[in-house]
């Protein structure tokens, strides 16, 4: 557990960060969403917006990515460091950036001056490669030069390079990936002290090639800065075209990477959370891993499930504190709708909002309407978003069971009609 207390259509997203912010983290966000979107467009678009950031900007944004996606935690255990060029060419010029991996992964702009290898691709295609939806056209086979592979005194110089570039070429194509493996590490507790990765694989895995908004409440690592964040790195790696946001009350600002923003505030502040949704919105996915107060699981729900999309999911985890005191839960009042289960079991009835009876028994809220769907599993809530009113049942079927001599007066009844439009013949009227 955390703490955390105290044009959206066909997947595109239309706002992000309000362009008054001076958060440089945020202005990259907004940068890399439109590289994002651009990917999936026109070879015109693409580059338009490539130039608009800079291409050197884009070229540090899309190695950045490649080394984050590459799990090179053997090869920089190595003794022996290694260099790897990359050249990649756009608008007549080529542009050069050289990746140090030694005890730890860093790239940097220009080119290297003893490469191990040098991998040459096409700044369009690396964008598309890394950033486009699967269905993207585009050539994406780069071309690896070895360096120093045909001296024998230098080979044993160039081998430690074999599998760091294969495992950087990793992220130019999708890969299936095991979200207990990736919890495991990347430091999350959604598979070992809990076990929810199998039913997020299972939910989440339609959207993974949607350019989306992921915010999750609850960081992790309590007061210490730099700890925490593991899960907000399991997403990012799970949903390639994704902004992952991460709020807690404590300063995680240490944590904030490419593609990863963290923000800190109350998860029981309504206000706080409904001014974050505008901002950021709108939302796909919303992961409660905050504090586990049941008031605060049903403020936060309130705030932010209008914001999330249809289509999208919201998520609940760590249900056990609904039946724990110290959590506004209770073990015996199994339905009070101030614990988190009984909330959740209020929303289900309004799921059926159109089956209550009389109709004016009922009278539907905006979630209502909303909630289109629900999942359950041991301690763990997933909602589906979209439109609920499909309309009820014709009103000519009974709100109520009927008796064996009402239903055997309504068969007598049917079989008078049918013979009685049986003698009159086919087109004549039987009355």
């Amino acid at each position: 557990m955390t703490a955390l207390t105290g044009q959206h259509e066909n997947g595109q997203h239309e706002n992000g960060p309000s362009d008054h912010d001076s958060d440089p983290h945020e202005t990259g966000l907004r940068r890399i969403r439109a590289l994002i979107l651009a990917a999936d467009g026109p070879e015109e678009q693409l580059a338009a917006v490539i130039r608009s950031a800079g291409a050197e900007q884009t070229a540090a944004d899309l190695v950045d990515e490649l080394v984050g996606r590459a799990d090179l935690s053997e090869q920089l255990a190595a003794a022996a460091a290694v260099v790897v060029q990359f050249e990649l060419a756009f608008d007549g010029q080529v542009l050069r950036r050289h990746l140090l991996a030694g005890p730890k992964a860093e790239h940097r702009t220009g080119p290297a001056d003893e490469p191990s290898a040098t991998v040459e691709l096409d700044l369009l295609d690396l964008a598309r490669a890394v950033f486009g939806a699967r269905h993207t056209a585009g050539n994406r086979t780069p071309r690896i030069t070895w360096h120093g592979i045909e001296d024998p005194a230098r080979l044993m110089h160039v081998l430690p390079a074999f599998p760091v570039v294969q495992q950087l070429l990793r992220g130019l194509v999708e890969q299936p990936l095991d979200l207990a493996e990736l919890s495991l590490r990347l430091g999350s507790d959604k598979w070992g002290l809990h076990y929810y990765t199998e039913h997020y694989a299972r939910h989440f895995a339609p959207l993974r090639d949607r350019p989306l908004t992921v915010l999750e409440l609850g960081i992790g690592g309590y007061g210490d800065p730099a700890a925490g964040g593991g899960s907000l790195r399991m997403w990012k790696r799970f949903f390639r075209r994704g902004l992952v946001y991460g709020v807690d009350v404590y300063d995680k600002t240490a944590l904030r990477e490419q593609r990863i923003h963290t923000v800190q505030g109350d998860q029981g502040d309504p206000a706080f959370l409904t001014a974050l949704a505008e901002r950021i919105g709108p939302i796909d996915i919303v992961i409660d891993d905050g504090s586990h107060y049941c008031p605060d699981v049903i403020a936060a729900f309130g705030a932010l499930f209008p914001h999330v999309v249809p289509g999208g999911l919201y998520v609940i985890e760590d249900l056990q504190t609904s039946y724990w005191p110290g959590y506004g839960g209770s073990s015996e009042r199994l339905g009070d709708p101030t614990t988190s289960m009984g909330f959740l079991k209020q929303l289900l009835d309004g799921l059926n909002h159109e089956e209550h009876e009389p109709p004016t028994a009922h009278r539907p809220s905006g979630t209502d309407r909303t909630l289109a769907g629900a999942h359950f599993y041991h301690n763990l809530a997933i909602l589906d978003k979209g439109r609920n009113e499909e309309g009820t049942v014709p009103a000519w079927i009974p709100r109520r069971q009927l008796s064996a001599e009402e239903i055997a007066g309504a068969q007598w009844v049917a079989e008078q009609q049918s013979a009685q439009q049986s003698e009159a013949g086919p087109g004549q009227d039987a009355g």
